[in-house]
């Protein structure tokens, strides 16, 4: 039985994504052999790994009786494109708000892209000034949601703050099942996994199903939000948060297991850098592969640094997790 089994889950997402090697950007790379995981093929507008936690939140959402889904992000957010395509096809209402997380960005960034999407797929946008209180942001979904009962709707409100427990996390709890079973299946040898790490909700998930399964696979979250001073209890919090939502208070991810690279993060979330636009061209020319300048592109960047740097050796077999994204390339075209 899944780990997960007795929470409620709505299918969205195509399972199993496969898993590809990058020979091209292995020998560019100058060793090491990387392999990719297509968390960007989970379909669902698109695609990304917000496919597999919006099926544990629309599950509870369902399991409520709602009628309206509400969840905050970035302007360039692929969890509110999610959202708003996971409503459309569960004809759901969606309201989404955008936070000004990244500055000084122009017309496209606020127009095209995942932004452009959102409307196509008909949620309702609000906007939140502050780029970096979770906390107030989640407040002013409550707000909303107020003002949609006062209409006579039932809403259910996905909060991403700290204080709110994380069930979209369960979504790589399924996500580790998965990757075992294929690593068994495909006869595949991997020493290290790479992902984004932003909210924790997909690196601890992906963490906290490992462990719960008795795998000491390591998993490196690259800090895409936050420094790694503050994602570090983040994601030990949220490992220990999810052993609970699963029954096994007595989770705890060790000092060792939790793996962190804040190199990359700087001058801050959504803000390009020369690795991250490197990377973003290397894998583009290299592989045909598509990563964003938010979330997989730093991640990558981690990667290649790791490689150059000598922190990943020649033989090491490296997984990539691929979180999704593409859209929000478009928003970002004149820096591209």
């Amino acid at each position: 039985m899944s780990l997960t089994a007795e929470h409620p889950r709505v299918p969205l997402s195509h399972r199993p994504t496969p898993i590809e090697r990058m020979p091209n950007l292995s020998a560019a790379l100058g060793g090491a052999e990387i392999l990719v995981k297509r968390d960007d093929c989970t379909g669902l507008a698109m695609g990304g790994n917000k496919a597999r936690q919006l099926e544990y939140y629309f599950g509870a959402a369902r399991a409520q009786g709602a009628d309206t889904v509400i969840i905050t992000g970035a302007v360039q957010s692929n969890f509110l494109r999610m959202t708003a395509a996971a409503a459309a096809k569960l004809g759901m209402a969606c309201e989404i708000q955008h936070e000004e997380r990244v500055s000084s960005m122009g017309v496209e960034y606020h127009e095209s892209g995942n932004v452009l999407l959102d409307r196509l797929l008909g949620a309702k946008i609000h906007h939140f000034p502050v780029g970096e209180d979770e906390a107030g942001a989640d407040r002013a979904l409550d707000e909303i949601a107020e003002r949609c009962r006062a209409e006579g709707r039932k809403p259910y409100v996905i909060h991403l703050g700290i204080d709110h427990p994380p069930i979209g996390a369960l979504g790589y709890v399924d996500a580790a099942e998965e990757l075992l079973a294929q690593i068994e299946s495909e006869g595949l040898e991997i020493d290290l996994v790479i992902v984004p790490s932003g909210s924790g909700a997909t690196h601890a998930g992906l963490l906290a199903g490992l462990l719960l399964l008795g795998s000491r696979l390591p998993v490196l979250g690259v800090c895409v939000r936050r420094e790694e001073s503050l994602q570090r209890p983040r994601i030990a919090r949220r490992v220990s948060e999810i052993g609970a939502l699963l029954g096994r208070p007595d989770l705890q991810a060790s000092d060792g297991d939790l793996r962190i690279d804040g190199s990359i993060l700087a001058p801050g979330y959504g803000k390009l850098n020369e690795a991250t636009q490197e990377a973003i061209q290397l894998a583009a020319r290299c592989e045909g592969l598509l990563v964003d300048p938010v979330y997989t592109g730093k991640a990558l960047a981690a990667l290649i640094a790791g490689r150059r740097g000598g922190g990943i050796p020649r033989d090491a077999r490296v997984l990539f997790w691929h979180t999704g994204g593409t859209p929000a390339l478009f928003g970002y075209r004149e820096l591209l």
